[in-house]
């Protein structure tokens, strides 16, 4: 029978109560558990010398109790020495019985296995697995590696290790095989149920170290129908995407040209390579869907608003979504600059607009007269009705959720019609990592900063020196330029964040008192921190200091000097974003990322990143080594922190081969496509849809 349509209380031993338990871990069927694979390894096949034992090593061993008595320290133990000829060991228990005090009497022989730690005079083991011996005769070792799986409360090791091993027994020979055996003999991987096997019971011998790694042939055969699993969920996706129509934008676009013509500045190659990729599909009659990636500062927002402008001209509305309140406020601005004289209307939609503001913009959105509407979350609530919604631009997509998104798109024409969507992001995703994640996404690349940029200077300097920090900002405020002061992100609290911007700004007035201060931070109503931002860009002040709501969007050429403080804290794009708000002038710029000592070792390598480049794609790179794949992309929504064995930065040589794979199954072997996708991904595949 297909272990994919057996329940597990075919297994023996398991009831409704313990089927329960297995559900928490995602585990329904008798193929789940097969798939039920473990993290890590022990090695019992073989004996470890006591005299050959290494501080943290895990190992199984064996020796003769010498003595084990009650010690009385902070805690009280009980302590057994053993021994075997060749060292000695001592056993260390916190929780412990008189039974057990008793089985572990002198001249007892005992097999162990735990981890080798330095104690007082002796290696310890602390509450190692034993087993009491009979005599002196040599223990059998386990006959395979012993895996390590996950588990939940109420599950132990050897309850899993038991159910996953009655399957392989029972039900293994009866899985099927869906990768075809032609592509499998392109890949020179094993099968899949040779795979299992291997994983799940490990031979003696078998190499500890690759399986520890996950770079065995058995796991890579495994995470290779991973990796194709959603690659392939998310090919299907593009293709249900695809046989929706929407609007086929043939217009001359001459409203666009005109924009592109009154720029102060030519637009670089890349952005007009863009704007020309973004054309061919918004005349294409199926929904555009591509992801427009582009470093700090490599002007996505004009790519979008040619986009937009191609949009009207052929009698669409636009909706334009940013994650925060002084994003969303800075494209309203843009927007309105450009798109004014060019006589299309702009709309604001954000949460916090008084009631009846807020109704006239709604009206305006419904009955057409707001071309391009844009805003916050709040233009995906109930309520906001487009009058004919063609385009829609997603700004920092990962910021937002699965079903946020889906409900914008869901506003488009009511003909049952999509609309195009343009998703940007400044924060570049590795190509190993896109390839994977946006398998149904179309991707362009600004590769090309604007000319006469200069590159921003990184110096990373403790907090002991600020009075030198303080110094610095008072000789550029002095010569003309202006600094941010960014206040360390205290912690996920709105309201801490806020008070800790306004002590900051207070102290540095005290100590600075001949510079204009301002202050903007998350908690300040719109008024105010548009009065704030805007002192700031007229250049009536000279310092500015924020909170991370400065991260994105905010553009101030003179603004050539940037002070993080307590950089340490935050993650390598954030600081990456932040350093992007300077550098957008002619002037020199500097970011000076102040740090409280001491630093974790992860902090020392996000900090030395900075320092070293300014580069994007090799901040996002370094990223994703630091942090994995699911937290630089948003895992809300991709569905990678669910991958069971695969790993992006590991198995990144098997995407092309995963791609070939994913093309010949959809070609040859359509067949396959859903019971892959239903093995590795199950209800997650849902998510996609978006």
């Amino acid at each position: 029978m297909d272990p994919s349509q057996t329940s597990l209380t075919a297994l023996k031993g398991v009831g409704s109560r313990l089927a329960g338990r297995l559900e928490r871990l995602g585990l329904r069927t008798v193929e789940d558990v097969l798939f039920h694979l473990p993290f890590r390894y022990q090695d019992r096949t073989r004996i470890v010398p006591l005299g050959s034992l290494r501080p943290g090593r895990e190992a199984l061993v064996r020796g003769r109790v010498d003595l084990s008595e009650v010690a009385y320290g902070r805690r009280r133990s009980l302590l057994s020495r053993i021994s075997d000829g060749t060292g000695v060991l001592t056993l260390r228990f916190f929780h412990f019985s008189g039974a057990q005090q008793a089985n572990l009497s002198r001249g007892r022989w005992v097999r162990c296995y735990g981890e080798a730690r330095r104690g007082a005079s002796t290696l310890e083991m602390i509450h190692p697995e034993y087993d009491l011996l009979e005599g002196d005769e040599p223990p059998a070792a386990e006959e395979h590696l012993t895996p390590v799986y996950p588990t939940t409360e109420g599950l132990h090791q050897l309850g899993i290790r038991r159910l996953v091993q009655q399957a392989v027994e029972r039900d293994l020979d009866d899985l099927p095989e869906l990768v075809p055996e032609d592509v499998l003999s392109e890949l020179g991987l094993p099968g899949l149920r040779d795979a299992l096997r291997y994983v799940h019971r490990p031979p003696p011998g078998a190499p500890v170290d690759a399986l520890q790694d996950g770079r065995h042939p058995a796991q890579q055969r495994l995470a290779f129908e991973e990796l194709l699993a959603h690659h392939l969920s998310l090919k299907r996706l593009r293709e249900r995407k695809r046989a929706h129509d929407a609007p086929a934008m043939k217009v001359p676009g001459s409203l666009a040209a005109r924009f592109v013509a009154a720029l102060p500045f030519a637009p670089t190659r890349a952005q007009l390579r863009v704007i020309d990729e973004i054309n061919a599909d918004l005349e294409d009659g199926v929904p555009m869907q591509r992801l427009l990636q582009g470093d700090v500062g490599s002007g996505k927002t004009v790519v979008a608003a040619a986009a937009a402008l191609r949009a009207v001209e052929a009698g669409y509305q636009v909706a334009v979504m940013a994650p925060t309140e002084i994003l969303g406020e800075q494209h309203f601005r843009s927007f309105s600059e450009w798109l004014m004289p060019l006589g299309v209307a702009t709309a604001w939609l954000s949460g916090r607009l008084p009631a009846r503001e807020r109704r006239r913009q709604l009206a305006r959105m419904e009955s057409g007269e707001a071309a391009v509407a844009m805003g916050t979350h709040a233009l995906f609530q109930e309520g906001v009705r487009f009058a004919d919604l063609g385009l829609v631009v997603v700004d920092e997509q990962h910021r937002f959720g699965v079903h946020q998104r889906l409900a914008l798109r869901e506003k488009g024409s009511g003909d049952g019609r999509h609309a195009h969507q343009l998703i940007m992001t400044a924060t570049p995703i590795p190509r190993t990592l896109a390839m994977t994640a946006y398998a149904d996404l179309d991707v362009s690349v600004l590769d090309e900063l604007p000319p006469g940029r200069t590159p921003v200077e990184t110096v990373v300097i403790p907090d002991s020196r600020r009075d030198e920090i303080l110094a610095r900002v008072s000789v550029a405020c002095r010569e003309g330029r202006q600094a941010y002061w960014v206040c360390p992100l205290v912690e996920e609290s709105e309201a801490l964040q806020a008070r800790a911007a306004v002590e900051t700004e207070s102290a540095l007035r005290a100590v600075l008192p001949d510079l204009s201060v301002g202050l903007v931070h998350g908690r300040m109503k719109s008024a105010e921190k548009d009065a704030a931002m805007q002192g700031f860009k007229a250049g009536r002040t000279q310092l500015l200091v924020a909170t991370t709501v400065i991260e994105v969007g905010v553009d101030v050429p003179n603004a050539s000097l940037m002070i993080i403080e307590n950089s340490e804290r935050l993650g390598l794009s954030q600081l990456h974003q932040l350093r992007g708000r300077v550098g957008r002038g002619a002037n020199r710029s500097t970011c000076v990322l102040m740090y409280h000592a001491p630093l974790s070792e992860q902090a020392k390598l996000r900090l030395a990143t900075l320092r070293e480049t300014t580069d994007g794609f090799v901040v996002a790179q370094r990223d994703m080594e630091l942090r994995g794949p699911g937290e630089v992309l948003g895992t809300r929504q991709t569905g990678l922190q669910m991958m069971r064995i695969a790993d992006l930065l590991r198995d990144k040589a098997l995407l092309p081969r995963v791609e070939r794979a994913g093309s010949a199954l959809l070609q040859r072997h359509p067949g396959s496509v859903d019971g892959l996708i239903r093995r590795w991904l199950g209800e997650a595949e849902r998510y996609g849809d978006v």
